[in-house]
């Protein structure tokens, strides 16, 4: 139920706790990190989320952060199905935001979320994105969840990998205004996949 009268500056939507994987930490962005980040503002971002950003991720965010931020004004309580940063801990304790992961909104009308991520080329072809995947699933499913979408290019080798060694199957395509033809995958699946919440 969205919440127009809720201040925006404030956490009024509570805390969002970081799920944990078994490398990264997966931390909710809260309106603060996102605005600084859409003015361009790194030092700000970095503080609200305690890392390192990538140089160029307010300018690879800019499309999310443009229907992101109204959305979650209107209603503080979707924060935690949006976006969240993928920290990791390097063993000398620096945290460095390697990609993000977030679902488009919170569960629709038939209970399905859309998923979304992205990792930065230094970190491809790790298992990043197959590894946090899971923990999102797996959090979502804790929360009653256990419809999903997913929306790719179809020269995107490596994402449609992913999604379909999680049993994603097409049902269908779109033409994105934005990132142009994407083949749609649903996944309708039962039980835990488990996650840790921290």
């Amino acid at each position: 139920m969205p919440h127009p009268t809720a201040d925006p500056d404030a956490d009024a939507d509570g805390p969002a706790p970081a799920i944990r994987t078994e490398r990264l930490e997966l931390v909710s962005m809260s309106l603060p990190f996102m605005r600084a980040l859409a003015a361009g503002d790194l030092a700000t971002a970095s503080r609200e989320v305690d890392a390192t950003l990538p140089a160029d991720m307010a300018q690879d965010l800019a499309s999310f952060l443009g229907y992101r931020i109204p959305m979650l004004t209107a209603d503080p309580s979707s924060r935690p199905w949006l976006g969240r940063s993928m920290v990791l801990t390097h063993p000398d304790g620096r945290r460095e935001v390697i990609g993000t992961i977030g679902f488009h909104a919170p569960p629709d009308e038939t209970g399905r979320v859309e998923i979304g991520y992205r990792v930065e080329p230094a970190f491809r072809r790790q298992g990043i994105v197959t590894e946090c995947v899971r923990a999102l699933l797996g959090w979502a499913e804790a929360q009653g969840i256990h419809r999903f979408r997913a929306s790719v290019a179809p020269d995107n080798v490596a994402s449609l990998a992913v999604v379909r060694s999680f049993g994603f199957e097409q049902v269908g395509s779109q033409m994105d205004e934005i990132d142009g033809e994407e083949l749609v995958f649903h996944l309708d699946r039962d039980g835990p996949t488990g996650t840790t919440v921290a």
